[in-house]
């Protein structure tokens, strides 16, 4: 399995090295992989990336206080998009239901006896 192109971005953002983010990645496949009991699909490929961001997030926090600037939190970016993703799928489904009753006042089914 290749990992995502993000990942180094992810490790500068995090002030971590490119093969750990590429073991926590790793980590995080298998984690979502024994959860789900999947490899493939949304949901596998969502918790993957939320258990690596979290993990991330963990491995961080473990560092000495002395660091000069704190590493930011990625977690809250993906939890966002996620969101934002569902409120257009839902925008998209309420339409769909509005259309589709406005078609059946119109156009009323005759009930076979």
């Amino acid at each position: 399995m290749k990992a995502p192109k993000i990942l180094p971005w992810i490790a500068r953002k995090a002030g971590i090295s490119d093969e750990l983010a590429l073991k926590l990645w790793r980590r995080a496949v298998s984690e979502a992989e024994h959860i789900t009991g999947k490899t493939e699909g949304s949901e596998y490929w969502g918790l993957t990336v939320e258990r690596f961001l979290s993990i991330v997030e963990n491995e961080v926090g473990g560092t000495p206080q002395y660091a000069l600037t704190p590493a930011p939190q990625l977690s809250w970016m993906w939890h966002h998009q996620t969101r934002m993703s569902l409120l257009s799928l839902a925008a998209a489904e309420n339409a769909y239901r509005f259309w589709q009753t406005s078609w059946e006042t119109v156009y009323p089914q005759k009930k076979a006896a």
